[in-house]
């Protein structure tokens, strides 16, 4: 059998490859020796996770996790990740059209320890309203400073208020707005997600595009920014490997590679599987 192209390993992005190389009409040939799509990025039904980590002859525990269990109670992300619900990676599966293959739900919402409780991170006006994460004057100021980056247009320099977030830093924006510690903490971490304090010192435009972000993504569902595929991230890449079928491309799991054929020139002719 012949192919255009050989693609080893069922991960995210070769499975986007495979998909898209099928459409353009390249005949595929996909390869994974593990029994399940994702690599690193899969979704293990438990006997899986079990097999993965503790080898082929340890199976769960009955008692514990139910002798009558199906397959699909139980899905574990090798790496579990929220997606943004107007990110570029739902963009691109409306893009496409692999969303058509996929069940997608709605995170409920999304929690911050604050003062030692957990706190909901507001989703809307009513919700930032009854708020324990603000005071009553925090609220307004930050009403202020929400408005401002929520209108804000990198083409309209009338919502810049004169600002010119590509030289002014974080820290600066902060200040202009008397934002307190607290609510510094909150916008950071919480909405634009950075994963230490380094951005305070960085062009306020790079937080600002992660808060928009945000706010377009609360706006999709409502009540948080977050959805998830709901039988795991394994799903995902699954999902550009069924494009690719549809398109004519065939996949191999559990056949591990072995290694390259080549022809006297050196040119690559095919693979060798197990």
């Amino acid at each position: 059998e012949e192919y255009d192209a050989v693609i080893l390993g069922t991960g995210l992005k070769e499975c986007i490859l495979s998909g898209i190389l099928s459409v353009t009409k390249h005949k595929v040939l996909h390869m994974d020796r593990n029994d399940y799509y994702g690599g690193e990025s899969g979704s293990l039904t438990l006997d899986q996770l079990f097999a993965r980590f503790r080898g082929e002859a340890q199976k769960p525990n009955d008692a514990v996790y139910g002798a009558k269990r199906r397959p699909g109670d139980y899905s574990i992300d090798l790496i579990p990740k929220l997606i943004m619900a107007d990110g570029l990676l739902v963009q691109m599966l409306i893009f496409t059209q692999v969303h058509k293959y996929l069940e997608l739900g709605q995170v409920e919402g999304s929690y911050v320890y604050h003062k030692g409780k957990l706190e909901k991170v507001p989703a809307n006006e009513h919700e930032a309203l009854w708020s324990g994460l603000l005071g009553l004057l925090e609220k307004r100021r930050c009403h202020k400073f929400f408005s401002f980056t929520g209108n804000y247009s990198e083409e309209d320099a009338k919502t810049h208020n004169g600002y010119d977030l590509h030289k002014m830093t974080m820290g600066d924006l902060y200040s202009a707005y008397s934002l307190s510690d607290t609510t510094k903490d909150f916008v950071g971490h919480a909405i634009a997600l950075h994963k230490d304090d380094d951005y305070i010192n960085r062009p306020a435009i790079e937080t600002v595009r992660r808060m928009k972000l945000y706010f377009l993504s609360v706006l999709r569902y409502g009540k948080s920014p977050y959805i998830y595929p709901l039988y795991g991230l394994g799903e995902l890449p699954q999902a550009f490997a069924r494009l690719s079928a549809v398109y004519g491309g065939t996949y191999m799991l559990r056949k591990p590679f072995e290694g390259i054929v080549t022809d006297e020139s050196g040119r690559v002719t095919g693979v060798k599987r197990s």
